[in-house]
């Protein structure tokens, strides 16, 4: 265990940092998650809300450090392929 006082503080600041990224790639997960179930059954309606929710959630994960931009853009293009597709 850490016994100075900048190493605790680092600790504490370690743990909360953890939560919080683990909260976001989470939610993250979760949108792209329900987006391809969306997409496999096959209903456009609910797709492209959805679509538009997971696309929001992938601008805030470049914005808060879960994801890199080029990331998030490449899947951005390829579920728009995917919901495109059902047209």
């Amino acid at each position: 265990m850490a016994n100075h006082f900048s190493a605790l503080k680092r600790a504490r600041q370690t743990e909360k940092r953890t939560g919080r990224n683990r909260a976001n790639t989470s939610r993250l997960r979760t949108t792209l998650r329900d987006l391809r179930e969306g997409l496999t059954k096959g209903e456009k309606k609910s797709a492209e809300e959805v679509f538009r929710q997971t696309v929001s959630g992938l601008d805030k994960a470049v914005q808060k450090g879960v994801l890199h931009k080029n990331t998030a853009s490449r899947y951005k293009s390829r579920l728009n392929a995917r919901l495109n597709a059902l047209k």
